[in-house]
């Protein structure tokens, strides 16, 4: 069984005893239960259920792993001629997740 979720804008598609890094959520602590309720997509098989925009009644549980930063990305911004230069790096903070069961209506 499979299901494709929305969380911190960004859709997923996720099965059973999958890991995976989302953007970080701000009330978790590692080793805490979740619910994700935005599951979009219910499918095992040939049977698929469809959301408008949610399916009513599905759930994905999850298990917090870990949190932490990921790669560093870096910019750098130069105009010619100018002695103009910008130079940047960012590095986004995720939570890593664990699908324990997903529950299709």
């Amino acid at each position: 069984m499979y299901a494709v979720i929305r969380t911190g804008g960004k859709q997923y598609r996720v099965s059973t005893g999958e890991k995976l890094k989302i953007e970080k959520l701000p009330a978790g602590d590692v080793g805490k239960e979740l619910i994700l309720d935005e599951v979009l997509l219910v499918g095992e098989g040939q049977a698929i259920k469809v959301g408008t925009p949610v399916v009513k009644g599905a759930s994905v549980k999850a298990k917090i792993v870990s949190h932490g930063l990921g790669e560093k990305v870096m910019t750098f911004k130069m105009r010619r001629r100018k002695n103009s230069r910008r130079h940047r790096g960012h590095r986004q903070s995720y939570t890593e997740i664990e699908i324990t069961g997903i529950t299709g209506a």
